[in-house]
Formats: C-alpha cells, structure tokens, sequence
C-alpha cells in the first residue's frame, strides 16, 4: 500500500509540472501564439513525439520542472504567432496562467480532503467547528526509556525501547495503555498483585507476568530498592494525527486554510533567504557556529528534488490523505515561487515586462537573454545548496 502512495504521489507530483506547463500552453494557444515544444523535466531528451498540429512533446531527464517553448519567445520579435507580436495583456496571461493553474489545484486538492476527510497538520489549523465531523484521532502509545534494577518489570523482561500495550489480572481483564496517568493508576490498582503485561518490540507483541510492588514496599523502599509499582520510565509518544471532514462548508474552509498555507510559505521564504545570506556571511567570515547555524535555518525551509522525494517516500506511510495534503502544498508553493519577481521563472518574466514598459522602454533581446540567462544560474547555484542540504538533512 505504502508503495502505491508512493507512486501515486510522484505521478501527481509530475502531474502539478504537467498543469503549469499546460496552463501556459493552452493561453498561448488560444490567444494566436503558436506553441513549438511542450517540455517535462530539462535536460537530455528521453522521449520526442511530433503531433499532427506541429508542435513537439519531449520528456527529458532532469526533475527540475517543465517548459512550454512558444514561436519568438523574445519580447522583440514580431512574426505573425509569436509570443513577442502578442500585446502585453495576452503576454501577461500567458506568464501567469501557470500559477494560476497550480493556484486552483492546490485550492480543489483541499476542497475535495475538506469534504472526505483533511489532516490537521498545520498549527492552530483554519476550522469550521460547527461544521466539522472528527474521522479519526492520533493515538498515544509509552515506549520504556529506563528499567529499573530488580523490578518488577525487570523481572517481567521489559526492556528499554519495548512499547507497552496492555495491563491486567487476565486476558478479559487486560486495559490498553496510551498515557502515563493510565500507567499509573493502572500499576496503583494493581498493587502487590500478579499481573500480565503486553508490549511489543519492533513490531512483535510479547506477554509477560510478574507481581507490582505493594504500598508497604514502596515505603521501605530504602531496604527494597524498589521505588515505584512497576518500576519503568517512559516516555508518551504520538502516533497519526487527527483527521476531520466538513460538508457544505468545505470550500471555505479550504479558502482559509489556503490563506494560512500562502502566508507560512512566505514566512519560510523569509527564514530560507535570511539563512542563505547566514551561510555565505558565515563562509566569508569563517565564522563556523554562525555558519552551522545558518544552514540549519536555511534546510529547515528550503526542499529540493531529493528532499521532495523524502517527503512523499516518508509521507506515503502516512496514508493518502497525508499524501494528499503534501500536493495540495507542493502545488500552492509552486504558484507562490513562480509569481515572485525571479529571472528565468514566469513571474521574473512578466516583472521585467511590465518594469520595461513602465519605463518605455523596449526590452531587448540581449537584455533578456541575459537576465534570463542570469537568473537561470542563479537557481541552479541555488538548487546545489538546497541539494547539498537536502543531502546533509535526509542522509
């Protein structure tokens, strides 16, 4: 199940690239200019297939996104078809209607787990309570993080790291344990008496028996040794997270949750470029905790292709909804960075336009091919950090 999750996210992952790609395409089209190649990933070309229209459909081989090659690209060219004989209103839908298209999937991604079931992943999560039906709870669980010597338990031969499951006098009687206030009135119920235990380790479930520490020997524990019941130290840990759906307020309360999404991605974009200049600072200071701590900031906020996969290989045991979630964001994220004023990317594009022409003045094809060109290196420098950091983070 894990690996078709898996699968599932990564084909919707390329599906995200596809909708950009596709957003730009069909504008293009359907506003006179005449698409030449329609692109997924960059690099060498594994798959090339001409369509009965006359443009081409390329895979290639690098993960880094997709492209739309439009007729006369440049802002100056003139011919009949091309991007550049298009005003600036048709240019300026062309550049944005990919974000556009990422935009409304993220939104439709939240709106369909709004109504079948939506993780609350996000602190302080936007909720309609009035509206909202629980599907499922995170459970707790205790893993033991000490035993002490010549305990109870240690006669039982609960180890540190077991989990346990359950207590009772008997079978009927056993009482599952998910917090430690349970723990701890279950083995003060019990006091002094033989008791079977449950607990499991690396998914093998074991029984044991042994008799609590009474009251009495509690408080002599100076001779005993035995300070507590059971005599273990545990640690409540958390498993899933809690799941709630809503009906006819569905929409909504993916509209609001799209708000909280948009404006935490921004604050870690803040974070992410503040920890970039950390680094470099650091690197030219030869300042090392400022270094570390800057990359550290920095990795916490940046994701690349190998963090991408991570985090759809990690999310997949988490079930479809989660996976769900993680596109949902993926592809708000994708709109969010290509509307930023970024050479190379949609919304560095259609920037640069709109300053050229607010100043009148024509933006010409050596300018653009250069602040193209430069902000093309830019991202792959900067896809190298994030790669690198990704690497250090996940391995």
């Amino acid at each position: 199940m894990n690996l078709f999750i898996l699968i599932l996210g990564i084909v919707l992952f390329i599906g995200l690239i596809i909708a950009h790609e596709f957003g730009h395409f069909i504008v293009a089209t359907r506003n006179g200019v005449k698409a030449e190649e329609f692109g997924i990933f960059f690099g060498p070309t594994l798959f090339k297939h001409k369509t009965k229209k006359g443009w081409i459909f390329k895979i290639n081989l690098l993960p880094l996104g997709g492209y739309v090659k439009l007729k006369g690209e440049h802002d100056t060219d003139t011919q009949p078809g091309s991007y550049g004989a298009a005003n600036l209103w048709v240019k300026s839908k062309i550049m944005i209607a990919g974000v556009f298209s990422n935009f409304v999937l993220g939104v439709l991604f939240l709106i369909i787990l709004c109504f079948f079931g939506i993780p609350q992943l996000i602190p302080n999560q936007f909720a309609l309570k009035s509206d909202q039906y629980v599907v499922s709870s995170p459970s707790n669980y205790l893993i033991i993080q000490q035993v002490l010597k010549d305990s109870p338990a240690s006669r039982a031969g609960l180890k540190t790291g077991d989990k346990i499951i359950s207590i009772g006098k008997n079978n009927y009687e056993q009482t599952k344990i998910s917090t430690f206030s349970t723990l701890s009135s279950l083995t003060k119920k019990y006091q002094g008496q033989r008791v079977e235990i449950d607990y499991s380790f690396k998914n093998k479930t074991f029984s044991s028996f042994t008799t609590l520490n009474s009251t009495a020997s509690i408080q002599n524990y100076k001779k005993t040794h035995q300070k507590v019941y059971l005599g273990v130290g545990v640690n409540q840990f958390q498993a899933g997270y809690q799941v709630v759906r809503y009906t006819w307020t569905a929409p909504l309360v993916a509209l609001g949750t799209t708000k909280q999404i948009v404006t935490l991605t921004f604050k870690g974009l803040g974070q992410a470029i503040k920890g970039l200049f950390g680094i470099f600072s650091g690197f030219i200071s030869n300042n090392t905790v400022a270094r570390k701590n800057a990359q550290t900031s920095a990795s916490s906020q940046l994701v690349g292709p190998v963090g991408i996969f991570i985090i759809l290989k990690d999310g997949s045991a988490n079930g479809i909804l989660f996976m769900l979630f993680i596109i949902a964001i993926i592809s708000l994220t994708l709109a969010i960075m290509n509307i930023l004023p970024i050479p190379a990317l949609d919304g560095g594009r259609l920037w640069f336009t709109l300053i050229f022409r607010s100043i009148k003045k024509p933006l010409s094809q050596k300018n653009e091919e250069l602040l193209n060109a430069l902000g093309f290196f830019i991202l792959l420098f900067l896809l190298g950090i994030v790669t690198y950091l990704d690497i250090k983070r996940f391995f």
